[in-house]
């Protein structure tokens, strides 16, 4: 009995030997998959981690690096469609009026602030059949509610937003957004 757990004992510092070794190629092999240090480094800690966590299911005869580049990779793989299943927005209301109102990154940035503003110029200088009804679709009312309140056909207030966002687009090609 005490013999097996010597052998055991001396699996275990080979194993931490054999990661401890492994280390810097991991390292590059995370920052190859992220592109990003620190990432790179909490890769390859969640890697060693796991790894020490599972060490009971290493089978003496595989290859351990090919193992530990498996790990890392899954782990890598996993996150990555966890952080998209996360980002991933599926809009279920009626006409798809999230996907049509328009979208702040969340980045404030004087390139942003001047588009706005010159994106409010081009509306001024609009008929207003056309700058109001799209204004009020940027501030977020519903294309039922829009027609409603002016009196006018969906599909005018439609076609009209079109129009508007269309036009604005041409005029403003040469911005970023």
């Amino acid at each position: 009995m005490f013999n097996n757990l010597k052998m055991t004992a001396m699996t275990k510092i080979e194993f931490a030997t054999n990661l401890l070794g492994l280390q810097d190629d991991l390292k590059r092999f995370a920052f190859k998959l992220t592109a990003n240090y620190d990432d790179a480094n909490d890769l390859l800690q969640e890697t060693s981690l796991r790894v020490l966590n599972n060490q009971d299911k290493f089978a003496d005869d595989t290859n351990f690096k090919a193992w530990m580049y498996t790990v890392m990779r899954n782990l890598f793989i996993n996150d990555y469609r966890k952080l998209v299943r996360n980002q991933t927005f599926v809009d279920h209301t009626e006409n798809l009026y999230h996907l049509n109102v328009p979208q702040e990154s969340g980045i404030s940035s004087p390139e942003h602030a001047y588009t706005l503003k010159e994106i409010n110029k081009k509306m001024d200088s609009y008929h207003d059949e056309y700058s109001v009804l799209f204004n009020m679709h940027v501030e977020g009312y519903k294309y039922e509610e829009i027609a409603e309140r002016m009196s006018i056909p969906i599909g005018t207030v439609k076609s009209r937003i079109f129009f508007a966002r269309k036009r604005l687009q041409e005029e403003l090609k040469d911005y970023k957004y």
